[in-house]
Formats: structure tokens, C-alpha cells, sequence
């Protein structure tokens, strides 16, 4: 077994004091909210570094994971990325006088809108997933592929009750 990380020094703590309650919980899920730190102090590195904030590249990768002509209706994007109506409209605002994304009537409904990405959106998309996948990589690094996956399986099996 590996040396004991903070979370064992924690539930060593609380079963001095506490013997009585089954600290299991804490065994996983503390673990999972400190890596969860780790992972937005990742994703925060890679996203700045192509100049982008998380809430931008949350839209622009949903038009980028649309395929060309990586456009979608604000609708499209609401469900995506699980904002409001209004926090949407704002995002597409702010990202339009960016030059990060732009607007056109959809062809086949005229009161219909589709965001699509600009060139300069699809760079700094690119650039910053490629940075957020190394990033990640090196999170998960002292991890043999077969455990990552085994790892990902049990992670899936408990995030589908949340989703």
C-alpha cells in the first residue's frame, strides 16, 4: 500500500475521536473533492493560457463538439452547458464582441439564431483542449492505463445516479 496521503491522517484523526461512525465515506469522497481542486487549478492553468475562461471554453467546446460548421441554436447550447436563458444570452454577447463566435439567422426558420465559432474561436478551443488533455494526463500519471480505466468504471457507475 502507498504512503498515507492527508485524507488517511484526517480518518485516523476522527476514528481516535470518533470510533463509532464508519468513516468509509471519507475514504472516497474526500479524496475525490481534494483531487477536484487539483483538476480546476489544472483546468484554470489551460484555459488562461489560450486566453480563455472556463464559462467560454464550455461554449465554445460545445460548437467545437458539433463538428463543422460548429454552429448550434442558443437552445443547443443551454442544454450543454446548463445555464440559464439569460446567463446564455450574456456568454454570447460577451463572446461575440470577442470575435470569438458570431450570429446568423438559421436558414430554415427565420425568427431562429445559430451561434457559430469564428476562426479565432476555433484556435483558442483547440489550443486550450490540448492543454486541458496534457494537464490531465499528468494529473493521472503515476496511474497504469488499466487502473485509469478501472478508475473511470467506478467513477461512471457512481456519477450515473447524478446525471
Amino acid at each position: 500500500m502507498p504512503g498515507h496521503d492527508e485524507v488517511d491522517r484526517i480518518v485516523d484523526s476522527w476514528l481516535r475521536e470518533r470510533p463509532d461512525l464508519d468513516f468509509a465515506p471519507l475514504q472516497v469522497l474526500s479524496r475525490v473533492a481534494r483531487l477536484s481542486k487539483h483538476l480546476d487549478r489544472a483546468r484554470r492553468t489551460a484555459f488562461s493560457r489560450s486566453e480563455l475562461a472556463s464559462w467560454e471554453f464550455d461554449v465554445l467546446s460545445a460548437l467545437r463538439r458539433a463538428g463543422t460548421p460548429y454552429e448550434l441554436s442558443p437552445k443547443a447550447l443551454l442544454q450543454q452547458t446548463l445555464v440559464s436563458s439569460g446567463t446564455m444570452t450574456n456568454r454570447i454577447d460577451r463572446l461575440v464582441d470577442r470575435g470569438l463566435v458570431k450570429r446568423r439567422s438559421a436558414p430554415n426558420d427565420g425568427r431562429g439564431i445559430l451561434v457559430g465559432m469564428t476562426p479565432a474561436g476555433l484556435t483558442r478551443v483547440d489550443a486550450a483542449i490540448t492543454r486541458l488533455v496534457d494537464a490531465e494526463a499528468d494529473l493521472l500519471d503515476t496511474l497504469s492505463a488499466t487502473d485509469q480505466e478501472r478508475l473511470a468504471g467506478l467513477l461512471r457507475k457512481l456519477s450515473l445516479d447524478f446525471d
